[in-house]
């Protein structure tokens, strides 16, 4: 199933935190991963920061990929590696079992999208910072 686009109200956006794995995170204040781990850090959603940096994000330590680290409970993975990066990640970040991943501006794989769509895992092209501020990010 994909879904472009979801509506919440704003009264409920607080109402359920997720769980969110970010995949490209980086310590850099100047890149939309390091943007994205703040604002979901703001709206209160626990995040686990994953990537080839090392370092922490808002007291979270960045999470080795190549390690590919056992990570449990995983509402959402926000995406922020591009889509030649991807494919040597595709079984482990389904093999997390997240209901959705967040194809972000720049993330976007039709071939990514399909295998997660039939393992069952929601896709959505959308902005992670945009949902947030909008209210659309839970679900």
């Amino acid at each position: 199933m994909r879904i472009e686009f979801w509506y919440v109200s704003f009264e409920n956006r607080f109402c359920y935190m997720k769980k969110t794995v970010i995949v490209g995170a980086s310590t850099n204040p100047g890149r939309f991963a390091y943007m994205a781990a703040e604002s979901l850090t703001s709206f209160n959603h626990e995040i686990v920061p994953i990537g080839i940096k090392k370092g922490s994000v808002f007291g979270k330590p960045i999470l080795n990929i190549h390690e590919k680290p056992a990570i449990e409970n995983v509402d959402t993975i926000t995406l922020y590696i591009g889509p030649r990066h991807q494919p040597e990640w595709y079984d482990y970040l389904i093999g997390l079992k997240p209901k959705r991943i967040i194809f972000n501006p720049g993330t976007e794989n039709p071939e990514f999208e399909k295998k997660a769509e039939e393992a069952g895992i929601l896709t959505m092209e959308a902005c992670t910072l945009v949902m947030l501020r909008t209210g659309q990010y839970a679900h």
